[in-house]
């Protein structure tokens, strides 16, 4: 099981699927009134789920609590056969910063990856992590195999010394390695790589963040039509996405 704080987490759940086995607050009123704003497609069912408790039994759960003044439990999603959904498969190898990973799997799901997968013994699930994905850790699978798994997929590189990367230059279905903030890809992954690809950057800069360099791969290949949609649009507002 993992503890969703806040409602951006809840809220997400709920949109993909995942009704927790626990949901409270010390302000349900106030949390409710925020759903009918901002997710108003959840509201009825988070005021189901909502159960109120006092502001004291609120900080004893919660040693810093989220703004919003939500906390819910849900069990981890399974994900049958992630590696033959259709779109991307990202891949970090030894992520070092959890709200970064966190970060990463906000962008794959938003973007209509097929999964994201962590290699080198980091646990994708870490409470700092799905902060900071928002609770996106519901949308699409997040995994960490000991090593990377066998796919037919072709495996594509990101990292120095590669062709630049453009608009087609990635196929839909690739599996895309993405080195750590710190050492990079590990040598033997460049290895397996069919492929080594580089994103072009101005000179005397050695580097993107980790999170923005997935958003840069993922979005130039879906904007060039290679990449797979993402799931259906709530139409609703999501200001608190911003």
């Amino acid at each position: 099981m993992v503890v969703l704080e806040g409602l951006h987490a809840v809220k997400h759940a709920l949109r993909f699927g995942v009704v927790p086995r626990l949901v409270i607050s010390d302000a349900p009123a106030s949390v409710l009134a925020l759903a009918a704003e901002l997710a108003p497609d959840v509201q009825a069912r988070l005021a189901a789920l909502l159960e109120p408790v006092t502001t004291a039994e609120f900080a004893a759960l919660a040693p810093e609590p989220p703004a919003t003044r939500l906390i819910a439990v849900a069990d981890r999603p399974v994900w049958p056969g992630s590696s033959t959904a259709a779109g991307p498969i990202v891949v970090l190898d030894r992520p070092r910063h959890p709200g970064n990973l966190g970060a990463v799997v906000r962008v794959a799901a938003a973007a209509g990856a097929a999964a994201v997968w962590t290699l080198g013994g980091v646990d994708p699930w870490s409470a700092a992590a799905i902060r900071g994905s928002a609770g996106l850790h519901m949308a699409l699978p997040v995994e960490a195999p000991d090593e990377l798994p066998p796919t037919g997929r072709p495996i594509i590189a990101l990292a120095d010394g590669g062709e630049p990367l453009g608009p087609g230059t990635l196929p839909g279905d690739a599996v895309l390695l993405f080195g750590s903030e710190r050492d990079g890809l590990a040598p033997h992954l460049r290895r397996v790589a069919s492929r080594i690809v580089t994103i072009p950057m101005r000179p005397g800069v050695s580097s993107l963040n980790l999170a923005t360099a997935v958003a840069v791969v993922l979005y130039l290949q879906r904007l060039a039509g290679s990449g797979a949609s993402g799931p259906a649009d709530t139409g609703q507002p999501d200001p608190l996405s911003t």
